[in-house]
């Protein structure tokens, strides 16, 4: 049958934090640049949505 493919959660975490990390720094650096303002804006957007996906989860399976 069909398997479905291993993946680590944390790891993933850990890229869109990278991700959210570098948007951040993108975002300062084209202060200036209105083009890279308005698609750090829509990029922020896809890093928050993949963060409600995968970070969250990680999250609650975390133990304190």
């Amino acid at each position: 049958g069909l398997r479905m493919p291993q993946f680590d959660l944390n790891e993933i975490d850990a890229k869109i934090k990278l991700m959210k990390r570098t948007a951040g720094e993108l975002a300062r650096a084209g202060e200036n640049f209105p083009a890279i303002a308005r698609n750090i804006v829509r990029i922020s957007a896809g890093i928050k949505m993949l963060e409600i996906n995968i970070s969250d989860v990680v999250e609650l399976e975390t133990p304190d």
